[in-house]
């Protein structure tokens, strides 16, 4: 083993609803601060995706959105690899394999089943049940060291661990066991309508998007919700002021400030103020992502370069893994 090679790291997201400023400030921001220290492996989880119906059209304009904008935001794809989950067919084969190989319980408690079964009573198809095994899939593949996740997703990385240690101790030491990486700062961005939901596609209102207008955004930072009381002072009090929190936590992430020197930058000035500035900050931050966004939609020639030789070296990388399990379980080799 090469003891100088990089750690690997692996994400994804889904496209099933344009990306967002919490998967920017959350995940996307931080996987390019980490391109040069880790050897990097980001998809789009189009398969992910399909466990909601989706409209065909739809789901291929924002799976190419979704890769133009990881490589606006400033994912080199010369250092780290992007590609489409269902370019790779290694992800659909092991996740079968995984499926048997991860309990009935286990599936049973994952807690976003549970949640998206309510929002979808009228189909609880099986991929919704299954789906943690295929994401188990989506890591082991790469061997990967680390996968970044938000604190809602921290139950299927264990799940991941749970399943490669499960199947290590059968067959010997097929799978890296991975560690979550949680970023502590501006992790869990909180919508802008209701601080106590994580920030989120599915709540328009609440939920600023990459790509959207300027005005638009400005608009939903003056209607953010703040707090109840009359002070109208701004103080990072989570427990008490969950809004006001929850801006001053994207102010900091766009600026670097921190909690104590944006109380002091807004002391006596109040909401009417702190409310267009944030919005302002974000405005400005993702002007050149957006004008880059557009910039790589019109070049569709470069676009399919960039996933076509993403999913060659991810195919590459996940084929000998697949190759090493097949083997272990006792299939015949083609």
């Amino acid at each position: 083993m090469n003891e100088n090679a990089k750690k690997v790291m692996l994400s994804g997201i889904q496209p099933s609803g344009d990306l967002h400023l919490g998967n920017y400030l959350g995940a996307i921001r931080n996987w390019v601060a980490r391109t040069d220290e880790f050897d990097n492996y980001y998809f789009m989880a189009d398969m992910h995706t399909i466990t909601v119906r989706q409209t065909p059209a739809d789901l291929r304009r924002r799976t190419l959105e979704q890769l133009a904008q990881y490589i606006a935001c400033g994912l080199d794809p010369e250092k780290n690899t992007l590609f489409i989950q269902s370019h790779v067919p290694e992800h659909a084969q092991l996740g079968w394999v995984l499926n048997c190989y991860t309990m009935f319980g286990e599936l049973s408690r994952m807690t976003q089943f549970k949640d998206k079964s309510s929002k979808h009573s009228e189909n609880i198809n099986g991929g919704l049940f299954t789906y943690p095994a295929l994401m188990a899939a989506d890591i082991l593949l790469y061997q990967p060291d680390y996968v970044p996740v938000g604190e809602d997703q921290k139950q299927h990385c264990e799940l991941t661990r749970d399943v490669a240690i499960r199947f290590n101790n059968i067959y010997g030491d097929v799978f890296k066991v991975p560690e979550p990486f949680i970023q502590k700062v501006g992790a869990r961005i909180m919508s802008l309508g209701n601080p106590s939901s994580k920030m989120s596609k599915s709540d328009p209102a609440g939920c600023v998007f990459l790509l959207e207008k300027p005005e638009d955004i400005l608009r939903k930072f003056k209607k953010a919700v703040t707090d109840s009381d009359t002070e109208n002072c701004v103080r990072y009090a989570p427990e008490e002021k969950p809004g006001v929190a929850n801006l001053m936590g994207i102010y900091a992430a766009i600026t670097g400030k921190s909690y104590a020197e944006i109380e002091t930058e807004f002391a006596g000035k109040g909401y009417g103020v702190f409310k267009p500035t944030v919005g302002e900050a974000v405005v400005e931050m993702l002007r050149p992502i957006q004008e880059e966004t557009r910039r790589i939609l019109a070049d569709k020639a470069y676009l399919e370069s960039v996933y076509r030789a993403g999913a060659e070296k991810a195919s590459y990388i996940a084929s000998k893994t697949l190759r090493k399990v097949y083997k272990k379980i006792g299939f015949v080799a083609r």
